[in-house]
């Protein structure tokens, strides 16, 4: 069984429940399985996750990241991990595996857009390929909240809140398809 890699970074927990979200349609699909990793941050000490490694990235067959957006852009303590990846690019670690990103933001216009659009510049930099959220997914059209083609993302309105319907459905379906394309990139 192939593994699928997810890596993020939470402060208040929204980046964490769609990484819950999006394993669970990884592993719904029964072909894959996924890993949650997390990053070194002040915040680790509120997480159950492991720290992520660099074996991490060499054992997966695909990767999913996500960060809360912080200025149209990633959080700092992920975007400290991708800057400490010069050996992986050097040895093509991540080179042709399935790449994704998914992030949370305080409100609706807070640059989910563009977040994603910069998470994915690493990704690429490795030599990944990059997967996000088709319009066949009709939860894309009918959410008033989080839910690009870019990756999934949610919209906490500066509260402490749960998923909504369609952002717990549009993670689920990307994890899903995620998986899926894994599987046919490594049949």
């Amino acid at each position: 069984m192939k593994d699928i890699l997810i890596l993020y970074y939470s402060k208040n927990d929204s980046t964490k429940k769609m990484a819950r979200a999006i394993s669970r349609g990884i592993e719904s699909s029964e072909i894959t399985s996924s890993i949650i990793r997390t990053v070194k941050s002040d915040h680790y000490k509120d997480t159950d996750d492991m720290l992520v490694t660099k074996d991490d990235l060499k054992n997966c067959s695909g990767m999913i990241i996500g960060s809360p957006t912080h200025f149209g852009n990633m959080a700092a303590p992920l975007k400290a991990f991708f800057d400490n990846t010069t050996e992986e690019w050097f040895n093509n670690t991540l080179e042709s595996k399935l790449g994704g990103v998914f992030t949370s933001t305080s409100s609706m216009h807070g640059g989910q857009e563009t977040t994603l659009l910069s998470m994915m510049l690493p990704l690429i930099h490795h030599g990944m390929i990059i997967a996000g959220v088709p319009y066949s997914e009709k939860n894309l059209s009918s959410t008033s909240s989080g839910g690009t083609p870019y990756g999934p993302s949610h919209v906490s309105h500066n509260q402490k809140t749960d998923l909504t319907d369609e952002e717990k459905l549009i993670c689920l379906s990307y994890g899903k398809r995620f998986a899926e394309l894994v599987e046919k990139l490594n049949s």
